[in-house]
C-alpha cells in the first residue's frame, strides 16, 4: 500500500511539471503584406506630405535652447541661439529656391532642333560639341584681355 501511495505521489509531482497539450491552432487569416502596405498613409493620394515644398506645411524647426542645452565655450546662450536661427534662415531660403525650380526642365527636343543635331554635324564642331553646360564658375565669353575664347 506504501508502494502504491509512493507511486502515486511520484506521478502527481512528474504530471505537475510536465508541459500542457497545445490545443489546435487558430485557422483565422491574417491580412497580407500588400494590404497592410497598400493601406499605409504614405500611398492615401490625398496626402500631400511627399509633394515637392511640402516641408513648409509641416513644424519642423530647431528647437530652441533650454536649460540643459549644448553651448559652446566661448558663447553665451543668446549668441549661440542668434547663430542657429541665421543657420536656419539660411536653409529655409536655400530649401524655397529650389522649390521655385521644381518641374522646370529643358525640353529635349527644343534642345536637339536648336542644335542642329537632326539636320548635320556642325554641332559637333562647336565648343563643348553642343553641350549645354549646367553652370561655370567663371564666364567664358571673353577673357579678362578682350580675346574671346575660341575652344582650343
Amino acid at each position: 500500500m506504501k508502494v502504491i501511495a509512493v507511486l502515486f505521489s511520484v506521478m502527481a509531482v512528474a504530471t505537475a511539471f510536465a508541459p500542457m497539450t497545445a490545443g489546435r491552432a487558430k485557422t483565422e487569416l491574417k491580412k497580407s503584406f500588400f494590404d497592410a502596405v497598400a493601406e499605409m498613409d504614405l500611398f492615401t493620394p490625398v496626402k500631400t506630405q511627399n509633394d515637392y515644398g511640402a516641408r513648409k506645411s509641416k513644424n519642423i524647426k530647431t528647437a530652441k535652447l533650454g536649460s540643459n542645452s549644448y553651448v559652446p565655450a566661448g558663447l553665451t546662450a543668446a549668441e549661440y541661439q542668434k547663430i542657429r536661427d541665421a543657420e536656419d534662415a539660411k536653409k529655409a531660403a536655400n530649401y524655397e529656391k529650389n522649390v521655385k525650380k521644381a518641374g522646370k526642365f529643358l525640353d529635349f527636343t527644343k534642345f536637339y532642333t536648336q542644335r542642329g543635331t537632326d539636320l548635320n554635324q556642325a554641332w559637333a564642331k562647336q565648343p563643348g560639341r553642343g553641350h549645354t553646360f549646367a553652370k561655370t564658375k567663371y564666364s567664358f565669353d571673353t577673357a579678362k584681355d578682350g580675346k574671346k575664347w575660341d575652344g582650343a
